[in-house]
């Protein structure tokens, strides 16, 4: 692969996120949606009334059973990053429709001369490390269970700018409330990065039932204990997903072709 074809690390990195939406919106335009495999949703007394109605009973014990462990995460927080404790974000949900998602801040809001943010792995704290590594900063997604924005199992809820971004085939993923996690059914799907993923959520859509959430839900736990997981989640390291390829394949920023420098050039020195 010639490197040169490509955006570069350095490049990306002195892009805003305003600009890499831009470049994202070119991409998607340029996709070509082909005929994809259409997901019926389970028509079934669990997809129905049955999973909301887990997410009640155990996304309130959970609220209350974790209250006094968020009381001291905010307290930590607070001398850790200051204030806000919270950050809260514009995620998508069911249907497409937004709800705002809260999470302890374990980062800094460091930027570089020209004022754009740090990548999240220089401005994760030790402390911030550790709460990801423990899933800490992500207790109060049982408050969104409870409300209803969110499942106890599903496909992650992806910020506001992704949504854009999703084919027609893999935007069947918010056919579903998304969830604490959609630990991947096949493990041959682990190596793909964002292609393995999202393909993951949507064969959990065409799959979901009592059993499958069982089965998801003790994948879930493995996970949480597993050291190689949370050490790659404590890290803050994710490649981003820009759009898909020529070829259908998903793209992330380490192959991102430099013809969409274009489409921001006027706006910054590359």
């Amino acid at each position: 692969m010639d490197r040169k074809a490509f955006i570069s690390k350095d490049e990306w990195n002195r892009i805003s996120e305003e600009q890499r939406q831009k470049i994202a919106i070119a991409i998607s335009k340029d996709r070509i949606d082909e005929e994809y495999k259409k997901v019926p949703l389970p028509d079934t007394f669990y997809v129905k009334y049955g999973k909301r109605m887990l997410d009640i009973l155990l996304g309130g014990l959970a609220c209350i059973v974790f209250l006094p462990v968020n009381l001291l995460v905010a307290v930590i927080t607070y001398f850790d990053v200051g204030t806000p404790i919270i950050f809260k974000q514009e995620r998508v949900g069911q249907g497409g429709k937004l709800f705002s998602l809260a999470k302890f801040r374990n980062m800094t809001n460091e930027r570089n001369e020209k004022g754009i943010l740090l990548p999240p792995e220089k401005r994760v704290t030790k402390w911030g490390k550790f709460a990801r590594r423990t899933s800490l900063d992500e207790l109060l997604n049982f408050w969104s269970i409870l409300k209803g924005d969110m499942s106890l199992i599903g496909p992650r809820p992806l910020p506001k700018k992704y949504s854009v971004r999703f084919s027609p085939y893999h935007q069947q993923r918010h056919l579903l409330r998304p969830g604490l996690e959609c630990p991947f059914h096949d493990n041959a799907l682990v190596g793909q990065g964002w292609q393995g993923r999202l393909d993951n959520d949507v064969w959990y859509v065409e799959n979901i039932s009592f059993k499958t959430d069982i089965i998801m839900s003790f994948l879930l736990v493995k996970k949480v204990f597993s050291k190689s997981e949370r050490v790659a989640s404590a890290s803050g390291k994710t490649r981003e997903f820009i759009g898909y390829c020529e070829d259908g394949s998903v793209m992330n920023e380490w192959n991102i072709p430099r013809k969409y420098l274009e489409t921001i050039k006027g706006n910054m020195e590359i």
